[in-house]
């Protein structure tokens, strides 16, 4: 069996979309992920699929006849998915850019199938991307990372329902330059609000005049 956590295998750009679209506790038959991914070849979906099979990322649930055909049915194996830690330390820096630019490039693939959408509207959809910068110490950092899990997990163990939609969340922590003293911090882009719902800055309000009381 071909290493389930490795780099090769999950940061492939149409496999890493097939791991994609089992996200939130999916189950779909190769026939429902091929109408999903509809921009790639139906045999390289099969391929793929396979191949995270073989690799212990995606596991049979069910199967059945279909027209002579066995058709069956996956889901991802969470725990298998995942690049684990020491993975990441021994990437080299090329591994490092290469892992991102798939990382990025999946996102771009979902965010165009967003625009492809007849009626898109960001603001009534909740789509919305952000960048920002925060002056954290490691241990402030660390207490970060705690509150945001202590608010996504039990949103990540929500099951699919009708009324809900999936929605793709993405996160990117780059370490920034070291405040110095002496040196004024900027905000630079670090406040401005979502590319998608841009706002007009706030005019202040013109002050009355006091009355004066003897």
């Amino acid at each position: 069996m071909a290493d389930v956590t490795s780099a090769d295998l999950l940061l492939h750009p149409v496999r890493l979309r097939i791991v994609q679209a089992f996200l939130g506790d999916r189950a779909l038959t190769t026939v429902a992920l091929a109408a999903e991914l509809s921009d790639v070849a139906p045999a390289t979906v099969y391929r793929q699929v396979a191949r995270l099979v073989d690799a212990g990322v995606l596991q049979v649930v069910a199967q059945r006849q279909v027209r002579g055909a066995v058709e069956r049915t996956y889901v991802l194996r969470s725990s298998a998915a995942l690049i684990t830690p020491d993975q990441v330390a021994a990437m080299s820096v090329d591994d490092m850019r290469q892992a991102f630019i798939a990382f990025v490039a999946g996102l771009l693939g979902d965010v165009d199938r967003y625009l492809a959408r007849d009626e898109v509207d960001p603001i009534r959809d909740g789509a919305s991307f952000r960048l920002g910068g925060l002056w954290l110490d490691d241990a402030e950092f660390a207490a970060l990372l705690r509150e945001l899990m202590r608010v996504l997990l039990p949103a990540a163990a929500n099951p699919p329902r009708p009324g809900r939609k999936r929605r793709i969340l993405a996160t990117i922590f780059v370490p920034g330059e070291e405040f110095r003293p002496g040196e004024q911090a900027t905000g630079d882009r670090d406040s401005s609000p979502p590319a998608t719902s841009p706002t007009k800055p706030k005019q202040p309000k013109p002050s009355k005049p006091r009355r004066r009381t003897s």
